[in-house]
């Protein structure tokens, strides 16, 4: 296991239970102890965690990971879900999309679909992003139309935030918007932990005929900081197989058509 899968790891345990002694770790990465306070070192001095003495704690890492540590979680569902989403995409239309895991898987799944790459007059697709890691994928990729959103770049999400991009978004018609969330309940519609992605979300949600939100199970029923839009814009959710009936009915009540991956 190299570093960074290390430390993505760390995270993910602080993550799930708040603390975390060096000796648990080093026996559930079967890594010496002498690597794990190295690893928590480098981590504190990123401020990703507080050091204790035999171990480390959360440091506001549990609501807010920088996405280059959110790859592992949930990874095999994230696949699936972008899959879905993909799916919905017709040739031709204009797509919004924003940053995150989720949202990465959806661009990859859509840049490797030969019917979105065509050449051919009116079957290109066109991608409207604001995550330049989005765009990214899609340039090299495939040969897809990608119009970047400007702003200020969030370096944990890699999205541009801000009047800036505020203007593009304003300008422009989008057939479908596909936004991964932070959290999305039946009542309480979709949200965001930042309130910057937030804005740029919910201007995505005013420009799209259709709102489809990519989520998975472990974001379903739950509530961030700044909501997106309400439950009655969503028209559709793409989470996977580990929701729970409860909640999918919920949400099907609520008029969301739900697909489960």
């Amino acid at each position: 296991m190299d570093r960074y899968a290390r430390w993505n790891a760390l995270l993910e345990m602080l993550t799930d239970s708040g603390r975390v002694s060096v000796e648990e770790a080093a026996e559930r990465l079967d890594v010496s102890q002498a690597t794990i306070r190295r690893d928590f070192d480098q981590l504190a001095q990123q401020q990703m965690i507080t050091r204790t003495r035999g171990g480390a704690v959360a440091n506001g890492v549990s609501y807010d990971l920088p996405l280059r540590y959110k790859t592992a979680k949930h990874s095999a569902e994230k696949q699936r879900i972008g899959a879905a989403a993909a799916a919905l995409v017709s040739p031709g239309t204009v797509v919004g999309l924003n940053g995150g895991t989720t949202s990465t898987e959806v661009a990859r799944a859509l840049a490797v679909r030969p019917d979105l790459n065509t050449s051919a007059e009116g079957a290109q697709l066109t991608v409207v992003t604001n995550a330049l890691n989005i765009a990214n994928e899609l340039l090299v990729r495939s040969r897809m139309k990608v119009v970047v959103a400007g702003g200020v770049v969030r370096p944990k999400s890699f999205e541009l935030v801000g009047p800036l991009g505020g203007a593009l978004l304003r300008e422009v018609t989008l057939d479908v918007a596909l936004l991964g969330v932070d959290a999305v309940d039946p009542q309480l519609g979709a949200a965001a932990h930042h309130e910057g992605e937030a804005a740029m979300n919910n201007l995505m949600v005013a420009r799209a005929k259709r709102v489809v939100i990519i989520a998975d199970s472990s974001k379903l029923g739950g509530h961030a900081f700044a909501r997106i839009c309400p439950v009655d814009r969503v028209e559709t959710l793409v989470t996977d197989s580990g929701a729970s009936p409860e909640v999918v009915e919920a949400f099907r009540a609520a008029g969301v058509n739900v697909i489960c991956a």
